[in-house]
């Protein structure tokens, strides 16, 4: 059973307190009351109150003075004033003084019960959120990012170095590498992690979205714009905002992106009003954008603006060491959500992972490893509770059955060929064996001319 609310009531009329203690009483609050100023400071002294209802005007210490010692000895109380027709103004410098509201008198007992339990709603969601941010900051510590390769342990520098700078920062990496990963662990160890982080998908919409996404759109705007709307970089002002994919948006999103960077400001969709921002930058992609500035399809002036500093993250099987310590590290984390008792890999199961290729990445093999451990029915995850497709004899020569000198496309359609034929065309099986999404999977299958039924 949760604690009583407990409420002091403060006001030098003794009818009032009477009054308001017995019907905050009947809401079900611990209900107090001081005659004056200096004995509510002196109750607060003594124990902690949730809620101090006061009056402004009192003889001798006031609301203001009550309000004051509070805000200084126990910040998390919420205030609220009361006070009469004439004293407005007075009620309006206590809001600014970190009063949460005030009520007018003669008030409304009704008034008064709603403004106390809206003001302990919204404590109660802001102490959450607070909890919730403090949760992503140590889930998304630098330490929590898995692996130890040389390659890694160069990210780690970097992630450390460029924190709690302002500068923008461009990722690399395959789909599956943890792009996102990094980027979150730049914006949680920053001076920005109080604030949000915002991740947009850039490749997934279609031009016009983006940019009413980003930038959100004044009412009749376009057909079915009824209202207005924020867009995601005013959602992030203050914090971070995350443009994977950023290799896909067109040439003209490329020319509003690169204002915000060099303006730091904004105009909705339909709109003319400037609206200044504060967002830091961070991009991802899995293309290489000097090739892209090369064949006039990247802006020049927006890649050198978005590439201050850069951080490529390798392919799985570039840093094939880090492979038991990923899906350790994947074991312990499902098998913990699902309530299992899974502890270890088994020997041969490891050494089936170390050989597989992980064209999938990093995803790919979280998502092998979740499979394992909800399919297992032992503590130990064994070669059998792999994908057949990893299950590859040390001996097997697995590129005697290709061309010779196939083309890196090919070898890639042949191996999304593979994967279609083994799911039976399952679009959600085959995207998670591949550790992508089923938009990238419908992209990849039309660009090597592959049908997959919709």
């Amino acid at each position: 059973m949760s604690p009583r609310v407990r409420v002091l009531v403060v006001d030098d009329d003794e009818i009032t307190c009477n009054l308001l203690e017995e019907v905050l009483a009947k809401e079900g609050f611990a209900v107090d009351r001081a005659l004056n100023g200096r004995e509510a400071i002196d109750k607060g002294e003594r124990a902690p109150y949730d809620v101090v209802l006061t009056d402004i005007r009192m003889i001798g210490t006031d609301g203001m003075e009550v309000l004051r010692a509070y805000r200084q000895k126990s910040p998390d109380t919420i205030i609220i004033m009361m006070t009469a027709f004439g004293s407005i103004e007075t009620a309006i410098r206590a809001i600014k003084e970190g009063a949460y509201d005030y009520v007018s008198k003669p008030f409304k007992l009704e008034e008064i019960k709603l403004t106390i339990h809206r003001a302990l709603e919204q404590s109660r969601l802001f102490r959450e959120n607070l909890q919730y941010r403090q949760e992503l900051i140590t889930k998304y510590k630098i330490e929590n990012i898995v692996g130890r390769s040389p390659q890694m342990l160069q990210v780690y520098k970097t992630i450390a170095r460029v924190a709690e700078s302002r500068s923008t920062v461009l990722i690399s990496g395959k789909s599956g590498t943890g792009k996102e990963l990094v980027a979150r662990a730049i914006h949680f160890n920053s001076l920005r992690a109080s604030k949000p982080f915002v991740a947009v998908d850039c490749g997934s919409l279609a031009e016009t979205l983006l940019e009413s996404e980003l930038f959100g759109h004044v009412r009749g705007a376009f057909t079915g714009a009824v209202f207005s709307k924020k867009g995601l970089f005013e959602e992030a002002d203050g914090g971070t905002c995350f443009l994977d994919e950023v290799g896909d948006i067109s040439l003209s999103m490329q020319a509003k992106l690169l204002r915000v960077l060099q303006e730091h400001e904004i105009k909705r969709v339909g709109g003319t009003e400037t609206i200044k921002i504060d967002v830091r930058i961070v991009a991802a992609t899995n293309k290489n954008l000097e090739e892209l500035v090369a064949e006039k399809r990247f802006r020049e002036d927006l890649f050198y603006r978005l590439n201050v500093v850069f951080i490529h993250l390798p392919s799985l099987r570039e840093r094939a060491e880090d492979v038991p310590l990923l899906a350790d590290h994947f074991l312990r984390k499902y098998a913990a959500e699902n309530a299992k008792p899974v502890s270890q890999i088994s020997q041969e199961a490891l050494e089936h992972l170390a050989r597989y290729r992980w064209p999938g990445n990093v995803r790919e093999l979280e998502n092998v490893i979740e499979r394992a451990v909800t399919l297992s029915h032992h503590s130990i995850i064994l070669p059998e509770d792999l994908p057949r497709r990893l299950i590859v004899e040390p001996a097997e020569d697995t590129t005697r059955s290709l061309p010779s000198h196939i083309p890196l496309s090919e070898l890639e359609k042949l191996y999304l060929q593979k994967v279609l034929e083994e799911t039976g065309g399952n679009k959600k099986k085959a995207a998670a064996i591949l550790g992508i999404d089923r938009r990238t999977l419908y992209r990849m299958a039309a660009r090597y001319g592959l049908i997959i039924k919709r």
